[in-house]
């Protein structure tokens, strides 16, 4: 667990948010969980640092744990001891956690601010309001990175989903997600189903063994990824040729680090990441973790995140403040996923199957990785 402890002034601003959040006095600490690497270091940046600083006596503790989140607040919930006060999920997961009661409800209008103009919450983020607990902060996509070094004579850099599956035109070592999502998908995409149809035939037994029938053909060059960080990491090192990742990953390998390193965006699986409020927090956690949301969800501080990673801020009011890299200088319009050169060609995660197939569908891909 990577701790960071930050202390700070009074802010005027979070008191009156918190009064309307809830009575009684809040927390003096919170336990925050998220993803570490780049994207963490871009909340401490553009949330935890500013609230700290406006919040005297206040210390925010980090988990890098997210990708446990379910399973994690499953067995805290068993336990009966919530050590989380506010965690950093992907949407499917959150709408998990929400349907199993291990989630709080969010009333955006009540507990979350409006736009600088006045537009209420539940419009500005507008269908990225996809579950009750979920509280969006970024549009990011999953797509590929490759050694830009590594690329054959003669032969053009990959730019196709299905140059991943191709050894014989580009050989060397992959990096894949310990998870069936996305994966399946891809499979199946370069398996000659078609896009519309994917999920449609992931429903199926037959669909699920072919997605992982296609996956087999490349599976003894597949190093397997649990940590966002790990595929930039592998990339950099030479031990990959090409690998999939959140976008802002490879933005930071590319754009912060000088890796010789390219993006891959065909088919780049668009996805969100927000927050949500474990059920089972003490009144006073609980109005500290409201506080925080309600401050670290505004259309500032949205637009502020993307000063230093390559994900697009989940409010609508945000988008016409995102600017420059708040160190390099350079404008972040055209590094988002959602700009049009590299959307062209998108797949589109859906929500539900994923909420309603996930735990089967985990339990035969990770029985698949076993064999």
């Amino acid at each position: 667990m990577n701790k960071i402890k930050i202390v700070s002034t009074v802010s005027a601003l979070s008191l009156v948010a918190g009064m309307a959040h809830a009575d009684g006095h809040m927390a003096s600490d919170m336990t925050l969980v998220s993803w570490g690497g780049a994207y963490q270091q871009s909340q401490i940046n553009a949330y935890t640092d500013p609230y700290t600083a406006m919040n005297e006596g206040v210390s925010v503790t980090w988990d890098e744990s997210s990708a446990e989140a379910v399973a994690k607040l499953r067995a805290m919930n068993e336990a009966g001891n919530i050590t989380w006060d506010v965690v950093d999920v992907v949407a499917a997961d959150a709408l998990r956690l929400c349907d199993e009661g291990l989630a709080m409800e969010i009333d955006a209008d009540e507990q979350l601010a409006a736009a600088p103009d006045g537009t209420s919450a539940e419009d500005d983020f507008g269908d990225l309001l996809v579950g009750d607990c979920f509280i969006p902060q970024i549009v990011y996509s999953t797509t590929f990175g490759y050694r830009t070094d590594m690329v054959p004579d003669g032969v053009a850099a990959p730019s196709n989903i299905c140059d991943v599956f191709d050894l014989e035109t580009y050989p060397g070592m992959r990096a894949l997600e310990k998870r069936p999502i996305n994966n399946v998908e891809w499979a199946l995409l370069c398996d000659g189903v078609a896009k519309d149809d994917v999920y449609d035939v992931l429903e199926t037994e037959e669909g699920q063994e072919r997605a992982l029938a296609k996956l087999d053909t490349i599976k003894d060059s597949v190093i397997w990824w649990s940590a966002g960080a790990d595929t930039p990491q592998l990339l950099a090192d030479g031990e990959i040729f090409m690998g999939s990742t959140y976008n802002g990953r490879l933005f930071a390998a590319i754009e912060e680090q000088g890796q010789p390193i390219g993006m891959m965006w065909d088919a780049q699986v668009f996805d969100l990441d927000g927050w949500i409020i474990p059920e089972g927090l003490s009144d006073e956690r609980k109005a500290r973790a409201l506080d925080f949301v309600y401050f670290a969800t505004d259309t500032q501080r949205l637009a502020d995140q993307a000063k230093y990673i390559s994900y697009g801020p989940a409010r609508l009011s945000s988008a016409p403040l995102v600017g420059k890299h708040a160190s390099l200088g350079i404008d972040m319009a055209p590094h988002m996923p959602t700009d049009p050169n590299n959307a062209a060609n998108t797949f589109l995660y859906n929500y539900e199957f994923w909420a309603d197939y996930r735990d089967d569908i985990d339990a035969k891909f990770q029985a698949w990785l076993a064999q």
